[in-house]
């Protein structure tokens, strides 16, 4: 397969958060949570409830913050939509909370016509992307008749055509069989630019240049991967031996 990310950046993307709080019906999802990194695969794993989808919406800039201070490659998401739209991809858990329009065309053509792109040239640039995927065949193809592994490749053809220097993966593997799993491993291996990877599988994030850990919405611990895993998995242990289920999750 061709390359479908070969013209972009190689450089990380410097992400910076400040005294991040969210609030959400009266509840706290994000607790003063700072951080500043700037590497190309950053892991992020914690327990049902921690926060960690609620952060990949921040940092896509789906939802804006309660209070403190959030950049991706020094603008705010949020407040600079179309800054975001270059910038930033984000792949959702479930692919069908994603894709909105009929058709594998349709769909694939919405986020380049978003950038400003006219019909032909973003027709001509989904053309090639379903080309280097090897799925030229899938253009007139109703989405709805897809597999669920097929949906995700669909949401990630469409990111990638956008060209970002950043996508963030909800849980992409959620329910997948082994060898969907493994294709879509190998287009995000493809991919040039910078990845958050969400995921309750160690084995997801391993060769990651720094994994974050969230707890009850604030940072547990960020820096090497596998020192990170290790203090995570751990605790987790530890946990999984007490008495009381109602610890579990948060």
């Amino acid at each position: 397969m061709n390359n479908p990310a070969e013209e972009l950046t190689t450089i990380g993307c410097a992400i910076r958060l400040d005294q991040v709080c969210l609030e959400i019906e009266g509840k706290q999802v994000i607790h003063q949570l700072s951080l500043d990194t700037n590497v190309r695969r950053l892991g992020v794993i914690g327990r049902n409830g921690s926060g960690k989808s609620t952060l990949s919406r921040l940092l896509s800039g789906l939802i804006d913050t309660t209070s403190g201070q959030l950049e991706i490659a020094g603008f705010n998401p949020f407040k600079d939509r179309r800054a975001a739209l270059r910038e930033v991809g984000l792949l959702f858990q479930n692919p069908d909370h994603q894709i909105i329009f009929p058709t594998v065309l349709e769909e694939l053509t919405f986020g380049l016509r978003q950038l400003g792109q006219d019909k032909t040239e973003a027709k001509k640039n989904v053309l090639e992307m379903l080309s280097a995927f090897g799925k030229e065949h899938w253009q007139d193809v109703h989405c709805s008749t897809l597999s669920h592994g097929q949906k995700h490749l669909v949401c990630l053809m469409s990111i990638v055509a956008m060209k970002p220097n950043l996508i963030i993966l909800d849980e992409p593997f959620a329910g997948l069989d082994i060898p969907t799993k493994r294709q879509l491993q190998r287009y995000l291996d493809t991919f040039s630019g910078s990845l958050i990877h969400i995921s309750h599988d160690p084995d997801d994030l391993q060769n990651y240049d720094q994994l974050l850990w969230l707890e009850a919405g604030q940072v547990a611990a960020l820096g090497d991967s596998d020192e990170v895993m290790s203090r995570y998995l751990a605790a987790m242990h530890e946990l999984g031996e007490s008495d009381d289920i109602s610890d579990l999750s948060s």
